[in-house]
């Protein structure tokens, strides 16, 4: 072979190899990171999209649950990962526009270290007190709070958390103050709230309508910007009289930065079609979730706007994660 034309076949030879990697995309299992312990809604839709994803990618998707620090652990476990569009992360609001404000040193920047590739779903939290709370309405429960400030308390998931935030902004925007109690998650402020240990709190939808079915819970308004189909019957926030306090807790989807376009878009389309799926869309909605499933795009415009809303809010009432 003439010395000239060795260059040329080692360059042929890598943009080959190159191209057969790319096509072969995946070859191997996904992963979606789940940042918290399963159970939790992050945990529920990841497990639901995961399978239908696994269908249509042609390999076992696979969720890890890697919990702790307010999600951040397994957030930059995601960020450490090669770009191969083979570890992913599947979370809530909290690592991508909420914790970076809360904790000193995150391991990651939410905004320049992740590929965002769409909000999932997103559902509104829920003012609930136990039924046998004298407390009937909104009302009822600004009325309280101005009467005895500092003596209500609000349960919520932990520091940080959107039901904790939706309390702080409440408390904010009405001028009153309650006692924030935060547990190491859903389950035990659920618990609690049932068994009358706390007075009230703003959990997510799909946390409260079985026991408010039941009977257990009475909810007292809903933080959308509309009635939810799931509670008809219960006035929203704005409804109440209660202005700028529309919250919805959300999921979402992202990569470790600099995903290949080629895989973000079969990325991307795997994780709408299994969002909009036969056999996943009515039972996530049945749950309370909305379907969103958006565009890389506006998922990376949406975050900066709740970013600064969250940043804001941590702001003005000092709160911290401790």
């Amino acid at each position: 072979m003439k010395k000239w034309l060795i260059p040329v076949v080692m360059a042929l030879g890598v943009f080959t190899t190159a191209a057969v990697h790319a096509q072969a995309w995946p070859s191997k299992p996904v992963t979606l990171v789940v940042p918290f312990p399963p159970g939790g809604s992050s945990d529920t839709i990841a497990r639901a999209i995961g399978a239908k994803m696994q269908e249509k990618l042609g390999q076992p998707v696979v969720v890890e649950n890697k919990g702790g620090a307010t999600g951040t652990i397994g957030a930059a476990q995601v960020k450490r990962a090669a770009p191969d569009g083979y570890t992913l992360l599947v979370s809530s609001l909290g690592p991508f526009v909420i914790a970076p404000h809360l904790i000193k040193n995150v391991p990651y920047d939410a905004g320049k270290d992740f590929d965002l590739l769409t909000v999932l779903v997103q559902a509104p939290n829920v003012l609930v007190v136990p039924t046998a709370s004298p407390l009937k309405s909104v009302a009822d429960v600004i009325a309280q709070m101005k009467k005895t400030p500092d003596k209500m308390s609000f349960a919520s998931s932990g520091n940080g958390s959107s039901d904790h935030l939706t309390a702080e902004l409440f408390w904010l925007q009405t001028g009153t103050s309650g006692v924030h109690v935060p547990y190491k998650g859903g389950g035990p402020a659920m618990s609690d709230l049932l068994g009358g240990q706390v007075d009230a709190s703003f959990q997510n939808i799909n946390a409260v309508v079985p026991h408010v079915a039941s009977g257990k819970l009475r909810a007292l308004a809903v933080t959308s910007t509309q009635r939810s189909p799931l509670l008809p019957n219960v006035p929203t926030l704005a409804e109440s009289g209660v202005k700028d306090v529309d919250v919805y807790s959300w999921q979402a989807a992202a990569a470790p930065k600099g995903l290949p376009a080629d895989v973000k878009a079969k990325l991307h389309a795997a994780m709408i079609a299994a969002l909009n799926d036969p056999a996943v869309k009515p039972k996530l909605l049945e749950l309370g979730f909305e379907i969103v499933g958006d565009t890389p795009e506006h998922f990376a415009a949406f975050q900066q706007r709740e970013n600064q809303r969250w940043k804001q809010l941590i702001e003005t009432r000092k709160i911290t994660a401790d």
